[in-house]
């Protein structure tokens, strides 16, 4: 539960944030936050109790980021397109990195090392 508000505190606070919470991350670490059938290829899956983001840019390539946007901390939408929106204000991330494409967040949602384990996809 802590891990969770970590990652939230991270997207609010936006310091230290460019390669993920490492108390969030630690949090989640091992667990499978979605299955490979569940994340469409150029889009995503959004898993709003663990505040992530999990997107298949290209297939068999899986991400995982934080879905707090680094603006003003409003949840991201569900990816389409292999881009990230926040509805809030009109940000864009890339899907693939989950770099700010369009403002007016400026700074990277915090990113996830994730693996495929079976049909899970796994935090490492």
């Amino acid at each position: 539960m802590l891990g969770v508000a970590g990652v939230a505190a991270c997207g609010l606070a936006l310091a230290g944030c460019g390669a993920g919470d490492a108390k969030a991350q630690q949090s989640i670490k091992g667990k499978v936050i979605a299955k490979t059938a569940d994340v469409p290829v150029g889009g995503g899956k959004l898993i709003e109790d663990l505040q992530v983001v999990v997107t298949q840019p290209t297939e068999g390539v899986y991400k995982a980021f934080s879905s707090v946007c680094t603006h003003k901390g409003c949840a991201v939408s569900t990816p389409k397109e292999n881009i990230i929106r926040c509805a809030c204000h009109g940000s864009e991330f890339a899907a693939d990195s989950g770099k700010a494409t369009k403002g007016p967040a400026t700074a990277p949602l915090a990113s996830f090392q994730v693996k495929v384990e079976g049909d899970g996809i796994v935090v490492v």
